[in-house]
């Protein structure tokens, strides 16, 4: 099948032409971490930053993207890592769009984001480790999800039953158990303007 392939992203517009429209470098942002942990509520805070910026910024989140491209994968391993697979593939689009991609999602093994940096591209690739202690995700349990994977009717949830693995060279490090919402968005913003500006 391969060889009927013929890509043409040599003939499009370029990354570098489309920055300079919008005025802004592109870079991928994941934000990995344990349900609770604040990944997607960190991720809206710091989309509208930047929007209020005047940066275009988009976020990917793990909720939506099985709502819709990838409502035919399960949570087998080979499907959380397809997952994260088409994920990167969609990050690496708005990449080359000159869009500030935010990805929020578990991606549990450091398999899994090696993957997805593979895809994108180590220089665009900003991991960011949003951690909280698994108590203080538990405590708050704002899905209700640990308190049906403690029951048992959910089987394979990372940080219950199946393992997660802390990156161990993150870009940015997130306490969230020590830092607000907004203070938390602040500091990535903070440590992503300077990689972003074009001004």
């Amino acid at each position: 099948m391969a060889e009927h392939i013929h890509p043409i992203f040599d003939q499009l517009v370029q990354r570098q032409e489309r920055e300079a429209r919008l005025n802004q470098r592109s870079k991928v942002l994941w934000l990995t971490g344990l349900s609770g942990s604040g990944k997607s509520t960190i991720a809206k805070y710091l989309e509208r930053l930047l929007f209020e910026e005047g940066y275009l910024p988009q976020v990917l989140d793990g909720d939506n993207i099985r709502f819709g491209i990838n409502n035919n994968l399960g949570f087998s391993t080979e499907d959380r890592l397809e997952n994260i697979r088409r994920i990167a593939e969609i990050s690496k689009l708005y990449l080359h769009t000159g869009v500030i991609c935010i990805n929020s999602f578990i991606s549990p093994s450091r398999e899994m984001r090696d993957l997805a940096r593979s895809i994108v591209g180590a220089e665009d690739f900003i991991e960011i480790y949003i951690n909280a202690p698994i108590e203080v995700c538990e405590a708050r349990d704002v899905k209700g999800l640990y308190q049906k994977a403690r029951a048992g009717l959910i089987k394979g949830f990372t940080g219950i039953d199946d393992p997660y693995e802390a990156p161990e060279n993150p870009n940015l490090e997130i306490r969230t158990d020590q830092l607000t919402i907004e203070a938390s968005a602040v500091l990535i913003m903070d440590y992503l303007r300077p990689l972003i500006s074009l001004r």
